[in-house]
């Protein structure tokens, strides 16, 4: 009843208020803040209860166990994101090190640590994190025993790479999941990955992009809750605009590869976009150093190789005829050592 609720929290009050500043005591005190919490909590005040658990500093009790403490920060991490303080969840994040949840019988730790981060990071809008995540999920060991969980860890993480910034990292990580055997269980994963490796055009939408796009996770709000529809998602808005959009950055980086300069009609038409369009995404590649271009509107013409001057030119001849000649000069004398060899 409630006298007997209030009796309760007034005892678990008092107990914390006699172990406070007691080094001796500092474990049962941060057993007792986390009961107020769950107290708090279970009455409504998540706000309360995130706030209560803030006052430890479970990192530096010396008392702790280690899976204890790491426990302890992981019901931080969930309540802050409860009560939607992102910054503060980033900063309690930090107080876990990466090595830790790696030990032997951190499994389920490091799932819930993970999981919680995903949430974090789909607030932020971090494709390239989110795949970490996922990908951090999927190689643990009791996920790889039941194929149902690695499959779902696994698609998430293709799909948040795809939808990730183009840059060395994130080449590099799509480079080794594509070497995954399992990834040939998953048809629609491989080859979304292949098309994004390979040095060609992708026409958009994807094969499988309606399907990697009806996934729980590319609708689920920062909250990890499911809208009813996914056009009432706005962060399901976002992918797939986030997801048209690397599609088209990719395929300017491969007409850059192939073209000095093109007519930008025609690349509008080999790309399926309006003028409008493309000139916009080139633009905002072009502000992101990810690419090279310049557009001459009056010539409809867009170069993508930066014009040299004739001094470079030269220079670069000159470099090349250098290194020639070295080369020759190695060879004339590796020659005549061996015919002065073979003489004797």
């Amino acid at each position: 009843n409630e006298a007997a609720a209030k009796a309760r929290d007034a005892l678990v009050e008092e107990l914390r208020e006699i172990t406070d500043g007691k080094m001796y005591l500092e474990a049962e005190r941060a057993r007792l803040t986390r009961t107020m919490a769950i107290l708090k909590e279970a009455a409504g005040d998540v706000a309360g209860a995130a706030d209560v658990l803030q006052e430890v500093h479970v990192e530096t009790y010396g008392s702790i166990s280690k899976r204890e403490k790491v426990e302890f920060i992981l019901e931080q991490m969930r309540l802050t994101l409860a009560k939607k303080d992102y910054v503060r969840a980033a900063i309690v994040s930090n107080k876990i090190q990466r090595k830790t949840l790696e030990e032997e019988g951190m499994t389920a730790e490091k799932i819930k640590f993970y999981t919680l981060l995903t949430q974090y990071h789909r607030h932020d809008k971090n494709a390239l994190e989110l795949a970490k995540d996922y990908h951090a999920i999927y190689s643990t060991n009791s996920v790889q025993e039941k194929e149902n969980e690695w499959k779902e860890a696994l698609i998430n993480t293709v799909v948040f790479l795809c939808l990730s910034e183009y840059g060395n990292e994130m080449k590099d990580m799509m480079e080794r999941i594509n070497l995954d055997t399992n990834l040939d269980k998953i048809p629609e994963c491989r080859e979304t990955i292949q098309s994004f490796l390979k040095k060609e055009i992708i026409h958009y939408p994807l094969p499988h992009q309606t399907a990697l796009e009806s996934l729980p996770t590319f609708n689920m709000e920062d909250d990890n809750t499911i809208p009813p529809s996914p056009f009432e998602s706005s962060l399901a808005s976002h992918w797939h605009t986030t997801f048209h959009t690397r599609i088209i950055q990719h395929n300017l980086r491969i007409s850059s590869v192939y073209y000095r300069r093109i007519h930008l009609s025609r690349l509008a038409q080999l790309l399926s976009l309006s003028r409008d369009d493309l000139e916009k995404h080139i633009s905002q590649m072009v502000s992101a150093g990810s690419l090279y271009a310049k557009i001459d509107r009056p010539k409809d013409i867009v170069r993508f190789k930066k014009e040299r001057k004739e001094e470079e030119i030269l220079s670069d001849w000159a470099a090349d005829i250098k290194s020639l000649l070295n080369l020759v000069e190695k060879t004339t004398y590796l020659i005549h050592k061996e015919n002065m060899v073979q003489g004797h």
